[in-house]
């Protein structure tokens, strides 16, 4: 935990040999598919949105976020655990970062064209929930150089890619993590770990 409460927590899926896409580039999303369906991915998003007020996006993942998410909200066939995270998403504050994007479409959004560090000290010293960031791979890798995320919030999927991108740079600060909670069924694999700071 933060010292105001606010932890920034980080969630990305990735593949056995470490990779959150494959070698055809940031589109090759095709083994996320199968498996976040299953009842452990679906518990281990719910339990990501619950106690957060705040979703911190890059724009691409934004984009497509507010394209899909907002409509499940009123599907009566979608998982109840869809239809939950699918309202959050739309009533919940978004802050996305870009250097594109002037104005979101959004409501209850702000852009920012900062550094992730810099909005994520911003963002915490203001009141609220945890601050989520979704799979955007470009955040969450500036925020672990920074050494800004309090929990790194992981989903392995059973799928070898062979290639792709990797999510753990060279370089990153040193330091301990504690384990916050597991989970697994159909193959995958749930794993929290909580920043240890002195």
């Amino acid at each position: 935990m933060t010292t105001n409460g606010r932890r920034v927590v980080v969630n990305i899926s990735l593949s056995i040999d470490g990779f959150y896409h494959g070698p055809a580039g940031p589109q090759d999303m095709g083994f996320v598919m199968p498996h976040a369906i299953t009842d452990v991915a679906r518990d281990h998003l719910t339990g990501l949105w619950e106690p957060a007020t705040t979703a911190l996006l890059g724009r691409n993942n934004a984009e497509g976020f507010m394209g899909f998410w907002p409509s499940v909200a009123d599907q009566a066939d979608a998982d109840p655990r869809d239809r939950g995270y699918a309202a959050w998403l739309r009533d919940a504050e978004k802050v996305v970062l870009s250097s594109t994007l002037g104005e979101a479409p959004w409501d209850n959004t702000r852009v920012f064209n900062e550094p992730a560090e810099d909005v994520v000290d911003r963002l915490k010293a203001e009141e609220g929930g945890d601050i989520v960031v979704f799979a955007s791979a470009s955040v969450i890798k500036a925020l672990l150089a920074a050494d800004r995320v309090d929990r790194l919030s992981l989903m392995i999927f059973p799928e070898i890619l062979g290639g792709g991108a990797r999510l753990f740079d060279e370089g990153l600060p040193a330091g301990s993590w504690d384990l916050a909670s597991t989970a697994n069924g159909d193959g995958v694999l749930s794993l929290a770990y909580d920043r240890v700071r002195a």
